[in-house]
């Protein structure tokens, strides 16, 4: 049987020191994650960076570069590969409603969120987090879709 992760995006919007997260119910329990979500079929990775951003949180973001790639098996036994954005805000669309399963999409910093680490929905949130704060932002032009 072939090995076949998911493939999903996450972008880390940064605003004076806070981050953009989001709150959603998994598995009948509260959990912080990144706007972030599952490519679609005949989309762009950018695309969908876009579009689960504001799907999620009601903000129009800017997309600066790629963070990174990172490999997680959940709990699951799924394995999703997740292409990291970082960007900037535009503009809040207050009035739009959010996805399913989205509580409300919130700004925490670094230390706010460290002491909320029971919440995450994945391991994966701080570690895209400290890799744009430690500047590993790289070209958009590396995805090639």
């Amino acid at each position: 049987m072939r090995f076949l992760p998911h493939v999903t995006v996450a972008t880390i919007v940064e605003d004076q020191g806070r981050f953009l997260m989001v709150e959603e119910i998994k598995n009948n329990r509260k959990v912080l994650n990144q706007p972030a979500g599952h490519l679609e079929r005949n989309e762009t990775l950018l695309a969908a960076a876009l579009r689960e951003t504001l799907e999620e949180t009601a903000w129009d973001v800017e997309l600066t570069g790629v963070i990174g790639i990172y490999l997680f098996t959940g709990d699951n036994g799924i394995s999703y590969q997740r292409i990291c954005f970082a960007a900037n805000p535009i503009k809040h669309h207050p009035d739009k409603p959010l996805d399913d399963g989205i509580i409300n999409a919130v700004w925490l910093t670094r230390d706010e969120l460290i002491t909320k680490r029971d919440h995450w929905r994945n391991p994966m949130i701080l570690n895209c987090i400290d890799d744009y704060l430690a500047g590993h932002i790289y070209p958009l032009s590396v995805i090639r879709d």
